[in-house]
Formats: C-alpha cells, sequence, structure tokens
C-alpha cells in the first residue's frame, strides 16, 4: 500500500488532537480508586540493564519460515479470491457500546489515572467465553495513521481455554474507527494452511500481543510469532463452529472472514518468548519491540528487545533477517519489573504495563531508560497502582500521539504525553 507524504500526516494530527482535547471524556470518577492500603510499591526496577550481543545473538534469534506461494494460491483457489480489509469494514455487523453506556463495573476497568480520554465497550454476549489480549492500529500500519481512507484498529482475543487447559482459538476484530462516535467491527478468526493449502486449522495459541505493520500483521504465538496478510483476507461461506474445509465450503468458527497465515517466526537457541509486542517509529529502519512474561514470583529479571524491520520493498511488513532466514534483536536490557503485559519504546523511553498483584486490583505503569524508572502517579498520596489490572498490550499512535490499549471489555485511549504528565 503506497504511504502518504509526512506534512499530510502532520496536518490530520493536528486536527485529531485538536478535536480530542475538545471531546475528551471524564472518565476518572468512572474508575474504583485506590486504597490507601495499596500505595506502598513493594518493586523498584530501577534502570534498565543492557545485554551483550552475545545473548542478543543467540538467546534472541528468531528464524523465518515464510509459507509458500503455491500454498496460498491453492487455498485461494478453492476458496475465491482474496479481500483486503476495507471489504470487511463495509460488512461490519456490530457495534462497539461508547463508556457512558458500559456498565460500571467494566468501566473500573480502566486505568486511574492517568485518565482515559475515549473509551468504549465490547458486546458482553458477542465476547462472552472471550478474553481481549492485544490491540494495534492503522496508526502502525501506514505513517499517516490511515488505510485507505479509513482509521482502523484491529483487536485480539482468545478463546477461553476450558477443562482441558489447552489453548482455545485466536480472532480478531476488525474495527472501523473513522468515526470516534461511531465504531464498527467484523470478526476474522485466525488460521494456519494445512496440506498443501488444502485446507487450514485455526490458530490455537493466547494473542498477548499484535503488530500491524503495512500489509502484514504479526501476532505472537506459544513459540514465536506468526504472519497474516492484510490483502489476503478469505471468506468464509458456511456458518459453522468448526473451522476450516467442512461439507458445503469453508467454516470459520461462525466468523465470515478468515486470515490464513503466511509465514512465521519461531524461537531459536534460546528461551525467550514474545509476549508483549509493539512498533516503535522512532528508529531507523521501524522496529518491532518485544517483552517476555515472567511472573512475579519467579525471581528472574524480564528481558526487552527489538527487532528491526526490513527495508527491502519486496519484504514490506517482515523483519530483517540474515542470508540463513535469521532475525537478530538489534538492542536487548533486564529489567527486574516483572508482570509486564504491554512495552512500548519510543525514543530512549521504554513503558512497561506492569499487572496488579490480585484479580481485583490495579497494576503499573512503569517508564524506564538506562539511567532511571519512573511509575505513573495516582495522586498525591504517591500511590501508583493506578493502571489497569490485566496490563494489556500497548500501541503508539503517532500520528495522533495516542496510546491505545485494552482492558476487560474496555478499548481505551489516552494521550502519551498524559503518561509522561503523571510520572512520579
Amino acid at each position: 500500500m503506497k504511504q502518504r507524504g509526512r506534512h499530510r500526516r502532520q496536518k490530520r494530527g493536528r486536527a485529531l488532537r485538536a478535536f480530542l482535547a475538545g471531546t475528551a471524556l471524564a472518565l476518572t470518577a468512572a474508575a474504583t480508586m485506590i486504597s490507601a492500603s495499596q500505595a506502598t510499591v513493594g518493586d523498584r526496577p530501577g534502570a534498565l540493564k543492557a545485554l551483550a550481543a552475545s545473548d542478543r545473538t543467540a538467546g534472541l534469534r528468531l528464524q523465518e519460515r515464510l509459507v509458500p506461494q503455491s500454498t496460498l494460491d491453492r487455498l485461494a483457489a478453492a476458496m475465491g479470491r482474496p479481500v483486503g480489509v476495507s471489504t470487511v469494514l463495509d460488512d461490519a455487523d456490530h457495534s462497539l457500546l461508547g463508556a457512558a453506556d458500559c456498565t460500571t463495573t467494566e468501566r473500573t476497568a480502566l486505568p486511574v489515572a492517568p485518565a482515559a480520554t475515549r473509551a468504549y465497550c465490547w458486546d458482553a454476549a458477542d465476547t462472552r467465553g472471550w478474553r481481549a489480549g492485544a490491540v494495534t492500529t492503522s496508526g502502525d500500519a501506514d505513517d499517516d495513521g490511515h488505510w485507505g481512507a479509513r482509521r482502523v484498529i484491529l483487536s485480539g482475543w482468545t478463546h477461553q481455554a476450558g477443562r482441558s487447559g489447552k489453548p482455545g482459538l485466536a480472532r480478531v476484530a476488525l474495527v472501523d474507527a473513522s468515526d470516534p462516535d461511531r465504531l464498527t467491527y467484523a470478526w476474522a478468526t485466525l488460521a494456519v494452511p494445512v496440506d498443501g493449502g488444502r485446507d487450514y486449522r485455526g490458530l490455537a495459541s493466547p494473542v498477548s500481543g499484535m503488530v500491524w505493520y503495512q500489509g502484514k500483521l504479526l501476532v505472537t504465538a506459544a513459540d514465536g510469532l506468526y504472519v497474516y496478510d492484510m490483502h489476503r483476507i478469505q471468506r468464509a461461506t458456511v456458518d459453522s463452529g468448526a473451522v476450516g474445509r467442512v461439507r458445503g465450503g469453508w467454516a470459520a468458527q461462525g466468523a465470515r472472514y478468515v486470515l490464513p497465515a503466511v509465514g512465521s517466526y519461531r524461537v531459536t537457541g534460546g528461551s525467550a518468548r514474545p509476549a508483549a509486542i509493539s512498533l516503535d517509529r522512532s528508529t531507523a529502519p521501524d522496529s518491532l519491540v518485544a517483552s517476555e512474561w515472567v511472573p512475579a514470583d519467579s525471581g528472574r529479571h524480564t528481558r526487552l528487545w527489538r527487532y528491526a524491520f526490513s527495508s527491502d520493498p519486496a519484504r514490506a511488513g517482515l523483519l530483517a533477517t540474515d542470508a540463513a532466514g535469521h532475525a537478530v534483536a538489534t538492542e536487548a536490557y533486564e529489567t527486574k519489573t516483572a508482570g509486564v503485559g504491554g512495552v512500548l519504546s519510543y525514543g530512549s523511553q521504554w513503558y512497561l504495563a506492569r499487572a496488579a498483584d490480585t484479580a481485583d486490583g490495579h497494576g503499573t505503569l512503569w517508564r524506564q531508560n538506562a539511567h532511571a524508572a519512573k511509575a505513573t502517579r495516582c495522586g498525591s498520596d504517591g500511590t501508583n497502582r493506578c493502571w489497569t489490572g490485566p496490563s494489556g498490550s500497548l500501541s503508539y499512535w503517532e500520528e495522533t500521539g495516542e496510546v491505545w490499549s485494552e482492558s476487560g471489555r474496555m478499548l481505551y485511549t489516552l494521550p502519551l504525553s498524559s503518561i509522561d504528565r503523571a510520572l512520579s
């Protein structure tokens, strides 16, 4: 997709910032304030510690595997010509509710401070049994913040595991966010081609991170990342709870669209698995940043690292790799912050969303660099536990200066500048 010039991006950004400044929601009062007993924060992560080059080369290396073109062509020949994002959005059959129409319980999942400027909730009936896990936007996909004429948000969900304990299937909501007062969306099931493109299976993996860059969507999986092509969305033809080829056509667990993977990146030679990811447009070239999930009681430090995106037009949206197909981390750190569910990097700063210690508590949002660490503060009492409890993924929309995230059934946004102002 052809990218537009920076001058247009900046013009749209100024206009949208002015709009947001005049229509920001007063959501602070809707969030449950934190008791004084939570005022003491047990962790003080300090500055980031840079990892040696050997650790980056061996322990954080990914192996790229692309699906053969013949496999994708065979699947498309059987299912019909692939469609793009606009076709799916034109077919949107669901709407998100504005914050005022969400329940009090749903709104308590929002951060206490800094407060969201806009927030929405998902239809409870439409998302029952599913868990939100990742957010990315057209602000990642294209530097002017639009995909075609639209502003788009992608939200990744995982079906909650049953008694078997096995991970459920994954799907993505494609949200038309062009009108801030009316967000509509449609579902696409994430899948993996099998049998040379004669069939596909659902992606059975928790989705904790996503990045939509140029035409590709990178999604976290149990053993690395899966790659999807946003120009190769296939139509499902049978309304069924099954996934794949069925009697009479193709099914996608009730969704009308399916995204077949076009590649993957598997972890090799190390134990670090990308759990949270986001895009950093402040580097040259643009880069993918990642963090691993380390439980608070593990005694281990959390690793943060980044991969460069390829500058080859023929590999748009893919990571830069060597001759052997290896993507090697270009930068890596350790932090004492555990339970990281969201990671963001911009300039020299890293923002880490730390999960709450209890199911009904609030998490902490840290900003760290090579010199220090600071956490957002809830108020004059110095309490730092004022972020969302589940600590969802973070996505920075550079054109507007907004950070998007999810907590429970709430999708929300706030300016990155408000996070910086709230640092203690």
